[in-house]
């Protein structure tokens, strides 16, 4: 959302309610300006940017599947912001997007945010207010929600992957809107970094390793080294049988677990056109006897059952740099529209299964995200694929996805590619 759109919607918006604490997983999450050492100190000092509790990321949020989840925002900016819980299937006046689902958090606020998470897996939190220039700036975290039977692994790691457009002094370059980086690709940082959490990795361990696309607009192709094992989970949903990794290519917001056995030093890079460009990387500093079992599924969270599409929508992506012209007043649409409508793209009685085609008629990738639910997506033979929440679609590619419609409220589907959607790539859908 923009404050365009937040201006627009205030008007129709009825504030939701804000919950009070409940016992299970309790937090605190404090929105500020803070410093960090971005890049290397040898290059640059500190960066000023916008953390959760005094860090980008944010801290690492965990609880366990089916415990109530209250963390309560407390806004320090000099400007509004909310927290949006990417991935999460909760209820809607929690999902964090002011306009739509809640009341803007102004600066002095809080706002209590209180659900029970029914899915496990690897999640984050971003702010939704502005959010192509406040997620660049910092404001990101990621969110683990733990199975009842975590798998045996002796390393659970969380990788928040993300890049930073930044001067000769390292701070960053506040050209947000530049008209250039919303018609084409987006806003790309000349400094791509992982989070990578420290840990005593000897040869022989079995990691779990979560890998999660804060970046506002970057694709991570992501070169894994010292690494055998497989992809276990995407966008949070376990795969019903694991399977192998080469390169990943992550969209923006999208997530991948891998279990993996350690051979070398564990190395994340991007593959870039000139060559391999380090994230990070941890040693190895001694063996051990190596495990023997499989890699297994993790447990399946549940998910519905498709019945028969009640429709067929097409969602067709329109405009940016040397695109089709289009009858939206913005630099980018989806059917001609760009923006936040007055009405949504679609209605759906509860529990009602639609196909929609994902059509991109652009030059340029779009990560089309929907809120509130995950996804089919269907393969050639229109077979049911991987159960996802946010879908990349390349140019002139068409995507077929079949949804079950089974949460109710009001629930953004946007480009996740940011910059694309606050250039007027954003609608929303009403579920009854």
């Amino acid at each position: 959302m923009n404050r365009r759109d937040v201006l627009i919607g205030s008007a129709a918006l009825m504030a939701a309610p804000q919950s009070s604490f409940a016992a299970g997983s309790q937090w605190t999450l404090t929105a500020a300006a803070v410093t960090q050492q971005v890049v290397p100190m040898k290059y640059a000092g500190h960066t000023g940017v916008l953390g959760f509790n005094g860090s980008v990321p944010g801290p690492e949020i965990r609880a366990a599947q089916g415990e109530r989840l209250s963390v309560r925002l407390k806004n320090n900016l000099d400007e509004g912001t909310a927290v949006h819980w990417h991935g999460v299937r909760l209820n809607n006046a929690m999902d964090g997007v002011p306009a739509l689902t809640q009341d803007l958090v102004n600066p002095g606020d809080s706002f209590d945010y209180n659900f029970v998470p029914r899915d496990a897996g690897t999640y984050w939190y971003h702010s939704h207010y502005v959010s192509h220039q406040q997620v660049a700036q910092g404001l990101i975290g990621p969110l683990i929600i733990d199975e009842m039977t975590p798998p045996d692994v002796d390393h659970d790691l969380c990788v928040v992957l993300t890049d930073w457009k930044l001067d000769r002094e390292g701070q960053l370059i506040a050209d947000y809107d530049n008209t250039h980086d919303v018609a084409h690709a987006g806003r790309m940082g000349n400094f791509a970094k992982a989070f990578l959490p420290e840990a005593a990795l000897k040869r022989g361990d079995r990691v779990r390793l979560r890998l999660i696309n804060a970046a506002v607009d970057r694709i991570f192709p992501v070169i894994i080294g010292g690494l055998e094992g497989k992809v276990v989970a995407l966008d949070g949903m376990p795969l019903a049988a694991p399977r192998r990794f080469d390169v990943p290519m992550m969209a923006p917001a999208q997530r991948m677990d891998i279990i993996a056995d350690v051979t070398g030093d564990l190395t994340l890079e991007m593959g870039h056109r000139d060559g391999a460009y380090p994230l990070a990387a941890l040693p190895v500093s001694q063996s051990r006897v190596p495990r023997d079992e499989v890699i297994s599924a993790l447990p399946p969270n549940d998910r519905p059952v498709p019945g028969k599409p009640s429709r067929d929508l097409t969602l067709t992506m329109m405009g940016g740099a040397m695109g089709v012209r289009h009858g939206g007043d913005d630099i980018w649409a989806f059917n001609n529209l760009s923006g936040m409508q007055p009405e949504p793209f679609g209605q759906f009685a509860r529990g009602e299964t639609a196909k929609i085609s994902l059509v991109n008629d652009t030059r340029w990738p779009h990560g089309i995200h929907l809120h509130g639910h995950h996804f089919f997506e269907l393969d050639a033979n229109g077979a049911t694929g991987d159960f996802r929440d946010t879908s990349l679609v390349n140019p002139g590619e068409v995507k077929e996805i079949l949804c079950v419609f089974d949460n109710p409220g009001k629930w953004m589907l946007h480009c996740h590619m940011l910059s694309h959607q606050s250039g007027g790539m954003k609608t929303w859908i009403e579920v009854a």
